[in-house]
């Protein structure tokens, strides 16, 4: 019989995880509260939902016990999505902008 086989995680970590993804979402109603606008606003709310997301993934989904090329396997892939959506927003704005520059007469 392995050492892992009957590993238990504290139930500790688990409650201050709930209790920290529950102040997470206090702040993120928060921020529609008080009215806040622009960059601020989509920056605070997307703060945030990273945030949960990584505790839940971290945690509840016990992916901070796995080894490293399993979490290289998961997340290598959505970086490489993440930074292609990037350049082509990138490109999309040059050409838009490109085309305004040339074509509004």
């Amino acid at each position: 019989m392995s050492e892992t086989a009957g590993q238990q995680h504290p139930i500790g970590i688990y409650l201050k995880i709930w209790v920290l993804l529950f102040v997470l979402s206090t702040l993120s109603y928060l921020v529609d509260f008080f009215h806040l606008q622009g960059y601020l606003r989509w920056s605070l709310i997307l703060l945030f939902m990273f945030l949960k997301a990584g505790f839940i993934v971290a945690i509840f989904m016990h992916l901070s016990w796995e080894r490293l090329s399993l979490k290289y396997t998961l997340f290598l892939p959505v970086i490489a999505i993440i930074v292609l959506i990037a350049l082509m927003a990138i490109e999309g704005d040059y050409v838009n902008v490109t085309r305004h520059l040339f074509f509004d007469q």
